[in-house]
């Protein structure tokens, strides 16, 4: 393995009050609350929405400083169990969670990380579906869907090929709602049935593909490629047995671009990237959906270095505040680096944006109503580059025409004078 490459955060000698065994909806819930109620002062238990039969979607936000008001903190999540049946997710959120709370104070790494970043974890995205779901089945279907009986991760809005997946489910629109509200820059969302790190896009751009057209690379697949090597080189065995501890898998170094695996419309980790402008990717931690409760301690011996480095990415790249010439925040603008324009990303709060970049020289445009500007900036690695950027606006309406008013203004005062000129002339 070479997890030489990677910041590898080993916690050794650990003592969990939490067991290695399955968690029921109630039991899970009860947890969440004894951890928020045990460790008040680095958490936050919240309900994005409900699920078709009224289920809460809770998350726990972990972090010194919770606020979404302290200036240029990015915010990282975990969404687990988003295919009831696909279990094992569930479990390694609970144990990680434990570990933050736990190693808050104690270990100077995971200290510094959440002094610095608010960490959201939601361990069950169907909770319906898991109450369906038979342990010890490791393949099959029975409590994938939700309620309704709708694959969650193909029922997000098709961005590129402007269609509808069906009616928007409680559950999907939750999530919707809820990525704009943070500053939510790296993500990951965790399945079963397979071992691997799964990168965009998910879908081919062409709506007439066909199964097996190769791969579907997005504008920054440098970046998730990155990541996604972060996790499966962290895992215990990912990158080192290129998955094939699942029969029939090969994937080399742990790692595949989604489309080339199997073609998915509808699928969240493609929403979040061209929606949100957020980095997520799909892990697939377990060959068996539903495995006993009894083997449940060696998937999160083989994961935890790896959700741990996985989400320490996020201070990468650049960061920054867009203000216009009066210092006022500006949210909303519409941001896009050079060579990547397909996929543009706003700021928001308080003008601010992020952007993970691998090591480079890069050039930023920014455009907001009609005023643009670009800058350039230097991307180190291991560290993120603060870029703070003044959008003139009043250069919209009087240095530069750009809509047609403007042009049509110029060409008439354009043409008066030379009229009067030629008068003056005769």
């Amino acid at each position: 393995m070479r997890t030489s490459l990677f910041l590898i955060v080993c916690i050794l000698g650990m003592v969990y009050s939490l067991e290695h065994e399955h968690h029921n909806n109630s039991m899970m819930v009860d947890y969440l609350v004894h951890i928020n109620t045990t460790y008040p002062d680095i958490t936050n238990l919240y309900s994005i929405g409900k699920t078709v039969n009224g289920a809460d979607l809770w998350v726990l936000a972990i972090g010194k400083n919770l606020s979404n008001n302290v200036q240029l903190q990015p915010h990282v999540k975990y969404v687990g169990n988003m295919h009831g049946n696909e279990v094992v997710s569930r479990e390694l959120l609970l144990h990680l969670i434990d570990l933050y709370v736990t190693s808050y104070g104690s270990n100077s790494t995971l200290t510094s990380f959440l002094d610095t970043t608010v960490v959201h974890i939601m361990p069950s995205m169907n909770p319906d579906g898991y109450g369906e779901s038979v342990e010890g089945q490791c393949t099959g279907a029975v409590g994938r869907q939700n309620a309704n009986n709708v694959d969650l991760n193909r029922n997000f809005p098709d961005s590129w090929h402007d269609r509808s997946q069906g009616d928007i489910q409680p559950e999907t629109q939750a999530i919707m709602d809820w990525l704009p509200k943070y500053n939510f820059v790296l993500s990951a969302n965790l399945h079963g049935g397979a071992l691997v790190a799964n990168y965009p896009y998910d879908q081919y751009l062409n709506s007439n593909w066909v199964y097996g057209s190769g791969e579907s690379p997005c504008p920054d697949e440098d970046t998730f490629k990155h990541i996604s090597l972060v996790y499966s080189r962290s895992h215990h065995t990912m990158a080192a047995t290129n998955g094939a501890e699942c029969p029939g898998d090969n994937f080399a170094d742990g790692i595949t671009n989604g489309a080339d695996w199997y073609p998915v419309a509808g699928g969240m980790q493609d929403y979040n990237y061209l929606m949100e402008g957020i980095f997520e990717i799909t892990l697939e931690v377990s060959c068996c959906k539903f495995p006993n409760g009894s083997d449940l301690a060696q998937f999160w011996t083989q994961n935890k270095d790896a959700l741990v480095n996985y989400l320490m990415e996020v201070n990468k790249g650049v960061k920054g505040v867009l203000v216009d010439e009066n210092n006022n925040a500006i949210v909303g603008a519409k941001l896009t680096i050079q060579g990547r324009e397909s996929v543009p990303f706003h700021t928001k709060a308080n003008g601010e944006y992020f952007r993970l970049l691998m090591p480079g020289s890069y050039t930023i445009d920014v455009t907001y109503n009609n005023a643009t500007t670009s800058e350039t900036f230097t991307v180190v690695q291991d560290a993120v580059t603060r870029k703070d950027i003044t959008l003139n606006l009043n250069l919209s309406s009087s240095s530069h025409c750009v809509t047609f008013n403007c042009y049509m203004i110029t060409f008439l005062l354009s043409f008066l004078f030379v009229s009067k000129s030629l008068i003056g002339t005769n």
